[in-house]
Order: C-alpha cells, then sequence, then structure tokens
C-alpha cells in the first residue's frame, strides 16, 4: 500500500529533505496533486490508458494481467485523472512515456509506442530518449 505524501514536506521543502519533490522517495498522484498549480511537473504515462489505432483503450491491472475498462464511468475517471496530472504545470512538464519490453508481458512496446507517438503528433516536442 502506497503511503501518502506529506504535502507540506514534498511541495515546500527543497533538496535536503528526501521527502521533497526533488526526489523520487515520494511521489504525488492525481489525487495530492488536484487543485494545485505546480511550476513544473512529470507525468509518467503508463499502459492504463493508451492510444490504440483510432482510439484511447482504458486498462487497469489485476492479478497478473491487463484487462479492459468497460465501465463508462471508470474510463471518465481514468480520463480524468491524466487530464488532472496535465493540467497542473504553470511553467513547464515533462511527459514520460516508458519503453516497453518485449520480454514482458505485462509491458509489451505496443502499449506504449502508440502513445508515444500519438503525443508526438499533437505537437509535444520530443526532448530526448535515453538509451
Amino acid at each position: 500500500m502506497r503511503s501518502k505524501v506529506e504535502a507540506a514536506a514534498w511541495f515546500l521543502n527543497d533538496r535536503s529533505d528526501v521527502r521533497s519533490s526533488f526526489y523520487c522517495e515520494d511521489v504525488a498522484t492525481e489525487f495530492d496533486i488536484q487543485g494545485l498549480e505546480l511550476d513544473w511537473c512529470a507525468v509518467a504515462w503508463d499502459a492504463d490508458f493508451r492510444r490504440g489505432a483510432a482510439a484511447w483503450h482504458f486498462n487497469e491491472f489485476r492479478g497478473t494481467r491487463w484487462q479492459s475498462v468497460h465501465s463508462e464511468d471508470n474510463q471518465l475517471y481514468l480520463k480524468n485523472a491524466y487530464r488532472v496530472l496535465m493540467t497542473r504545470a504553470r511553467q513547464g512538464m515533462v511527459i514520460f512515456v516508458p519503453r516497453g519490453n518485449a520480454e514482458d508481458p505485462t509491458r509489451p512496446p505496443a502499449f506504449y509506442d502508440a502513445t508515444y507517438a500519438y503525443l508526438l503528433a499533437c505537437g509535444i516536442p520530443e526532448l530526448g530518449v535515453a538509451a
């Protein structure tokens, strides 16, 4: 179970505090940042909300595999979670889409490649690709 972010420490403390946002020991979710405006944000985009050939696919990881989300309410909730994450930054944002791994059945490259290509096609600039 994920522990709750200590908001004051995470948002206000400097790089000398490992509880601050300068470190990745604690990460803030869409719930932790709802209603906040931050100077800079990093969004890690996972396979739960991924682009297909012509539409978005809604998924959740249950047990040992990804499963489609069929409930319209749950689909809206997932879409809004990403909307919240992408609308917090005032000065800039980095969107990280991980590379898939063909040897890992939970992270095939197809889950990420189409989302990455879609974001590029929308005009989000590519800053560089780490090897």
